[in-house]
Formats: structure tokens, sequence, C-alpha cells
């Protein structure tokens, strides 16, 4: 979705790197397939971790090839996939295809409304393989759009719809996991809302836009705040991930879900904290 899910690189072995790759490229090669060149352009690291995760705890077979890569067009990339793989290549052309209507609706934005156009057609495809999923990413963005427009700072509110969103999609199977997973999702989904806009705060209070932190902002532990609000989600979500019977991958998965999904958080304390001292 924003680029929060993914992993902390510099903490992972050489072939857990290689093998998270072969996933990410396995990804990239579906959302090919569905629509071209622009697929690959809205590539969603959260998709790429539930990949991994689902197929963690399935354990269904993997087919292994080596697929074109425009980034790396020299070698040919070893990609991991299977339905489990297909299933999230239509969710996250999904996210992207209704993040691009959410963006049209606030920003105005011409690229948006030119990447919405792009994606529409596939969109539709994928919204008839999985009217119900689409159904909760369509129905929950509008409740979000809603949301904000009433100008209201709840912060498990405003990111609580993100998080439902998010923590269907975790759903593959309605079986005896699904409780476990849509927890899971649900709490990582309101962590990435609400780093994304801890990460945006100073660009939406210049433009104007809506941003769930700013009812906050001005209270003496903001920092300590965000920090904190954000640590118990995730709290959560690895809580809920532990409870799953995952061996296979499970060092990468713990990679993403306990150091990963902090590095940008780490990047942005910086940033602030290089504003506070020439202000």
């Amino acid at each position: 979705m924003f680029g929060y899910v993914t992993t902390n690189q510099d903490e992972l072995k050489i072939r857990e790197f290689r093998r998270y790759r072969s996933f990410y490229c396995g990804l990239c090669d579906s959302l090919r397939r569905r629509c071209g060149f622009r697929g690959q352009l809205i590539l969603p690291y959260d998709m790429a971790f539930l990949d991994i995760l689902l197929n963690a705890l399935y354990e269904e077979p993997l087919e292994e090839k080596k697929v074109f890569c425009v980034t790396h067009p020299l070698t040919r990339q070893t990609a991991l996939e299977n339905p489990i793989t297909s299933y999230c290549a239509d969710m996250g052309l999904l996210l992207a295809y209704y993040k691009l209507r959410d963006d049209v609706e606030d920003e105005r934005s011409v690229r948006s409304r030119a990447g919405e156009g792009l994606l529409r057609r596939n969109a539709d495809k994928c919204a008839a393989r999985w009217p119900d999923k689409a159904a909760v990413i369509s129905g929950e963005t509008r409740l979000l759009e809603e949301y904000e427009k009433k100008g209201e700072y709840d912060l498990d509110v405003s990111a609580g719809f993100t998080g439902k969103m998010l923590g269907e999609l975790f759903v593959y199977r309605n079986d005896m996991w699904a409780d476990i997973l849509r927890r899971m999702g649900f709490y990582l989904g309101k962590f990435v809302y609400l780093m994304d806009a801890a990460e945006d705060l100073e660009k939406d209070r210049k433009a104007g836009r809506y941003n769930p932190w700013a009812g906050y902002e001005q209270r003496p532990d903001f920092d300590a705040l965000v920090e904190n609000t954000l640590t118990m989600m995730m709290a959560e979500c690895a809580k809920e991930f532990e409870k799953l019977p995952i061996v296979q991958d499970v060092d990468i998965l713990r990679n993403v879900i306990y150091s990963g999904v902090w590095v940008k958080y780490r990047e942005m304390r910086k940033k602030r904290e290089g504003i506070e001292k020439e202000s």
C-alpha cells in the first residue's frame, strides 16, 4: 500500500534476501501478466509480505521460474509463483486502484486520475474474480472518505477502516486460521494508515488536507504518542502472528514484523528532528 511493510535488508541473511526477492519477483511477474508494465509500477510491498505469509502457512507447491525484469535486463530473475501469488497480485491491484481513486478525490491530481484510468479495466476484472474482497475495499475506502470529510480525529476510528480492509484481504480461506489472519491484518492495516499519516503530516498541513494526527500535534508528548501508538499496533499484529504454526520463511516474516516496518519510521524521525533543529 504505502511501502512500509518491507524487510530490514541489513538484518537478513543473503539466502533470506534472495528468497524474499524471489517472492517479490513472482508477484511482480504476476502483475505484469495482468496489466503490463503499469502493473509492475504499483507492486505493493505489503502484498509481497502477504504472499510469503500465506505460503508459509499453507505450504502450497511453488513454481520456480526465470523471468525478465525491466530493472535488471541483463539477467533473468528467479521468481516463485502459485495460486496464492495470483491472489496477492489481484489484491494489490485492487488496493492500488482504490488508492488512486482516493487520491483523485483528495488531491484532484491529474497523475492519479490518469493512473486510475489505466488500471480501471484490470481492476474491474479483479473485482469480478473476488467480488467480496472488492466490496470490502470499496466500502471501507468510502467510509474512510466520509469520516475524513467530517474532520474528526479519533485515531482508532480513522485507522480502523484501513485495518478492516487489510484484515479481510489477509483471509485467503475461511478456515481455522481466518480469525487470526483477520486480526493480524487489522492491526497491520492500522499501523500502515497511521504511519502514512505521520509521515505526511507536514505536507497535509501545508496543503490543508485532513490528517488524523492534526488533532494531537500540539501535545508536548506528540512524538511519544505517535511511537507508542504505532508500537501498540505492531505488538498486537505480532501477537497474532505468533499464534500461527509457521516454520517456512519464519525468519523473513519476523524480520518484516519486528524490524522492517520500522525502517521508514526511523527515517521519518530523523527528518523531523532535523527540521526541529533548523527551526
